[in-house]
């Protein structure tokens, strides 16, 4: 399973972004891999859909769960869903210790 984590960094201990259509950079963590992927967000820049830009790029990568540490966009979580992507809202901390916890669950 491929888990996405918005990053305020380019490492699986930095800090996960309350942003997710603005994040600057995207973790991806791959289950079967146990292997950890960094992104840059280009559509953080868009003027308007980033959140919509996002979600697209995620469901071009093969995402399957995004974790983020704030809220949600209307739009992102429409498109997120309409691609089969679940997503966990307001998930603060580290991006590495926020995967853990989602996959103890």
């Amino acid at each position: 399973m491929k888990i996405a984590i918005t990053s305020q960094g380019q490492s699986s201990t930095a800090n996960v972004d309350e942003r997710f259509g603005r994040c600057q950079y995207i973790v991806i963590y791959d289950s079967e891999s146990t292997e950890y992927s960094i992104i840059k967000n280009d559509s953080a820049g868009y003027a308007h859909g980033a959140g919509t830009g996002t979600a697209s790029l995620l469901a071009e990568k093969g995402v399957e769960v995004v974790l983020t540490g704030g809220p949600m966009g209307p739009k992102a979580g429409d498109t997120l869903t309409a691609a089969g992507i679940k997503y966990v809202e307001n998930l603060p901390g580290v991006v590495e210790e926020v995967v853990k916890t989602y996959l103890a669950k």
